[in-house]
């Protein structure tokens, strides 16, 4: 296997292929591209900061999935916030999927470069099997 696997087919919005892979797997490491809410194959750009977390943990689980993990195998997330009044609704929903032994995680405020609320970046870990 090589050191580098890129996982998921590439991300197309607006019929445009973005340059970018949803995941790479690096040995025992996969790095999730900072994920941002989208429906349907289009950005969200309205709902309530939950409804996005929502979309942005789901889009992140199924790419986990696409890589033979879970959420349990994410030790390290990144989150960005436009508003800091989000956070406790962002929290609240990020509590319901990481329930127990929650990954390492940062938070920052900033202007993101797409109209939404929230995105957010995971690491996994979880060693291939050798023979």
């Amino acid at each position: 296997m090589s050191q580098k696997q890129v996982i998921g087919e590439p991300l197309v919005i607006g019929g445009r292929r973005l340059s970018l892979s949803r995941a790479i797997r690096a040995g025992d490491f996969v790095y999730l591209t900072g994920q941002v809410p989208m429906r349907d194959g289009a950005v969200m750009t309205s709902g309530t900061i939950e409804e996005q977390t929502r979309a942005v943990l789901d889009d992140i689980t199924a790419t986990l999935d696409l890589a033979g993990c879970t959420r349990a195998d994410v030790v390290k997330a990144m989150v960005w916030l436009v508003d800091r009044a989000d956070f406790p609704g962002f929290n609240a929903v990020y509590g319901e999927y990481f329930p127990e032994d929650p990954p390492a995680r940062s938070a920052v405020v900033s202007d993101l470069l797409v109209d939404v609320k929230v995105e957010v970046e995971v690491v996994a870990y979880k060693p291939v099997a050798r023979p």
